[in-house]
């Protein structure tokens, strides 16, 4: 991945997505925003106990930075579902796709999966939160059905970037056998641990995208205190914002 700063606020991007100027996006890291400890300081999650007017001004500065006309976000309930981005801006889902310009789709995320889906030949983005739950239930998979039934997007044009999340040495799922299917377990890399990212590609190549087109940033929130967020290390933390937008291209 490639790290970017301006000012204090830091992100990373996708080497995946450098040859597509139509697409801005970032993973930020917890720098350079107003919350105060234990958020601090770029938080983007309402409902962690941050003072909202804080949270609002960190939307705002991504907003400025990108610039954005607007930042989309939904109610995320680690589910499966998928909504193609309307005048509707009370959304309760996992997963959100636009074709229109300069409109920011951000997921928010502390341990969780955050993936950003690309067409270049459809021109359309979608930004989709997976935590274990999402995977169990292959949100990846109802992504790319959606894209391809409602938008004509084939799976082998797709370029999928996988954000920072819990690394395989942190995945702990003591009670494994109730809570993830069969199909995971051959993923454990010690007992009761599994890789995430591994089943991510996976699954995500069970839909016919192309393994060369998967880019995951393979770096552990729960290990790098000092840039990500963990709700399994701290709890009481903040959540980071992922951000993808379509543009306009520069001539």
């Amino acid at each position: 991945m490639i790290r970017r700063k301006k000012e204090n606020i830091e992100w990373l991007e996708f080497e995946l997505l450098q040859e597509f100027p139509e697409v801005v996006h970032g993973v930020f890291l917890r720098h350079g925003g107003v919350s105060k400890k234990p958020f601090d300081s770029l938080n983007f999650g309402g409902g962690t106990g941050d003072d909202l007017e804080a949270i609002a001004q960190n939307r705002k500065l991504i907003c400025e930075l990108f610039g954005l006309s607007e930042l989309i976000s939904s109610k995320q309930i680690h589910g499966s579902r998928i909504e193609l981005v309307s005048q509707e801006r009370n959304l309760e889902c996992d997963g959100l796709i636009t074709l229109e310009k300069n409109k920011g789709l951000m997921i928010k995320h502390a341990d969780c999966q955050a993936a950003i889906f690309f067409d270049p030949i459809q021109k359309v983005v979608a930004n989709v939160h997976s935590g274990w739950r999402g995977s169990v239930q292959n949100i990846y998979a109802n992504t790319v059905c959606k894209m391809r039934q409602e938008l004509g997007c084939s799976p082998r044009d797709l370029r999928v970037c996988i954000s920072p999340s819990l690394g395989p040495e942190k995945a702990e799922f003591v009670h494994f056998e109730k809570e993830l299917p069969q199909s995971f377990w051959p993923y454990q890399v010690r007992p009761h641990f599994f890789d995430f990212w591994e089943i991510a590609k996976m699954q995500l190549k069970q839909t016919g995208v192309l393994e060369e087109h998967i880019e995951i940033a393979g770096l552990c929130t729960f290990c790098e205190k000092n840039d990500f967020f963990s709700y399994r290390r701290d709890k009481k933390t903040g959540r980071h914002g992922t951000v993808v937008a379509l543009c306009e291209e520069k001539k």
